[in-house]
């Protein structure tokens, strides 16, 4: 092979993998605009049908940034967080099993949005040693074909990749389900012997709550935790 098919090679496989990438960018942008959308319902809907009249119990929308929104629950806060670049699954990953993605590669190219869990308290106070959890990640590729990571989203998990197409309704039923499982994912007490000690400088400059690391569990992991 001469030098100059060698740059016409490069260049080739350049482009078409910058165009897969680009397109699954548009595609997984277009369903995180989708994603603010049905927040925002979400927010109307269970505020107007909440039966306790309470503000603090209420569900509220905010953008953070242009790939960033919340959702508040009462007292938990979801972050759904687009990542700006595309991705390619490690060759042990499961979804190379799959004959959607033996069928053509590229298809394999992924946007990802993360779901976070934070208690709606640690941004209030400013607590910065306090945990989130990433309780689920969307994944989305050049066909708007889907898969999602994470605690009560069995129907929606890899194998299924290359079936469907993520549509609004798709979606939604995956926020709801997001949204329930925060809600019973129970904060629990740390260990004793994590906070016994606390500095007279900690307590006189008001960080013992950076002291107490509040958070629902100490570990994550999708597999061993019991809440099914």
């Amino acid at each position: 092979m001469t030098e100059k098919d060698k740059k016409e090679q490069i260049l080739t496989a350049l482009e078409m993998k910058s165009l897969v990438k680009q397109k699954v960018y548009d595609q997984t942008f277009e369903v995180f605009n989708l994603l603010k959308e049905i927040l925002q319902e979400i927010k109307t809907e269970f505020n107007s049908e909440m039966q306790v009249k309470d503000p603090r119990v209420e569900f509220e929308y905010r953008e953070r940034s242009q790939f960033e929104i919340e959702l508040k629950v009462a007292g938990d806060l979801l972050i759904f967080s687009m990542h700006s670049n595309i991705f390619e699954f490690d060759r042990e990953h499961n979804v190379w099993k799959l004959n959607y993605v033996k069928g053509n590669a590229l298809y394999s190219y992924s946007g990802i949005i993360n779901v976070f869990n934070f208690l709606s308290d640690s941004f209030k106070y400013n607590r910065l040693e306090d945990l989130g959890y990433l309780i689920s990640r969307i994944f989305v590729n050049l066909e708007k074909h889907f898969f999602v990571e994470g605690k009560r989203q069995q129907e929606y998990l890899y194998n299924n990749f290359g079936k469907s197409v993520l549509t609004k309704e798709i979606l939604k039923d995956i926020v709801l389900r997001i949204v329930n499982y925060a809600i019973e994912f129970d904060l629990l007490v740390p260990p004793y012997d994590n906070v016994k000690i606390a500095s007279v400088a900690q307590l006189n400059e008001k960080v013992e709550y950076h002291k107490m690391k509040t958070g629902k569990r100490l570990g994550f992991k999708f597999n061993s935790d019991d809440v099914s």
